[in-house]
């Protein structure tokens, strides 16, 4: 599988704040090492164009952004301190997904190994989300005439609030998202479906649910491309997730997914989402499930 990948995903944070921004380089070393991936797979993204992010988000937005005058209100709802190596890395990520989804038509399959920035919303960040990188991968695919449809599956346990503002009212665009019910954000956007699960659902709840809807949503949205955000902070002990998955049972609901694709036809696009685990590495290690469920599938 290729897979977009780029050294600047990682950049320095403040001491001791709580994203695990070294998630990225441990899981790009454990691909490799576990043979998942090839040094000759892994392609480098650019920084995505202005005129792309415009697809998705306001002018106004775009430009506090690349200048770094963001509205204090933005900052904090942000969660990042600005810099001009947080701009080149939310442009990398967005680029990485916008390739990735390119691949996955062409392939069958393809990842970036960033993404699923799902809290951003058009106009604002929200929840370590910068830009949209999914809404404005789909949007430019169907610019380009690749697609008409696509399906956006989005396991990470808190919803993807920014996914479903942002495709509110479009029938092109379907969006599932299967969260926490207490969990962030208190106040939730309505998905073209959402699944609520309680604190505390393990493994066979969490899979009955899964398997009960996402047949669902491939009858309803009839999609071209499926974007997978396959989020882990839905594993027992994550900082904030509430959830208590087991990593086998993150690795059957990934490849639960991956086969609902294969079935059907139907190109995936893999994207990280959230993870809280107690270390970056142990964050990364159950990152790297849906690539081993990928691999298990074969070509």
């Amino acid at each position: 599988m290729r897979v977009g990948y780029h050294r600047d995903y990682w950049i320095p944070l403040p001491e001791r704040h709580p994203f695990p921004m070294g998630k990225y380089p441990a899981l790009h070393a454990i691909l490799l090492a576990e043979g998942l991936i090839a040094p000759a797979d892994v392609v480098a993204p650019d920084e995505v164009a202005r005129e792309d992010l415009l697809l998705v988000h306001t002018p106004e937005y775009v430009e506090q952004v690349f200048t770094g005058e963001l509205a204090p209100d933005t900052a904090k709802r942000l969660g990042f301190p600005w810099s001009a190596a947080l701009l080149r890395r939310a442009r990398l990520a967005v680029q990485g997904t916008i390739d990735a989804s390119r691949r996955a038509l062409d392939d069958g399959i393809s990842a970036n190994l960033a993404g699923g920035t799902h809290h951003a919303f058009a106009d604002r960040g929200e929840g370590y989300c910068t830009f949209h990188d999914v809404a404005v991968a789909i949007r430019v695919l169907q610019r380009e005439s690749r697609i008409r449809r696509a399906l956006v599956v989005d396991l990470d346990v808190h919803q993807g609030n920014g996914t479903a503002s942002i495709f509110a009212r479009d029938e092109s665009v379907f969006t599932y998202s299967m969260h926490g019910e207490r969990n962030f954000p208190l106040r939730k956007e309505r998905s073209s479906l959402d699944v609520a699960l309680p604190d505390g659902l393990d493994d066979a709840g969490y899979l009955a649910r899964l398997e009960e809807h996402l047949p669902r949503c491939f009858e309803q949205s009839r999609p071209e491309l499926v974007v997978y955000l396959a989020g882990v902070d839905v594993a027992a002990g994550d900082r904030f997730g509430r959830l208590a998955l087991t990593k086998s049972g993150i690795g059957e609901r990934d490849r639960h997914v991956l086969e609902a694709c294969r079935a059907r036809g139907v190109p995936a696009c893999l994207v990280l989402a959230g993870g809280y685990a107690r270390t970056p590495e142990i964050t990364a290690d159950l990152h790297a499930e849906v690539h081993r469920a990928a691999r298990a599938l074969g070509p």
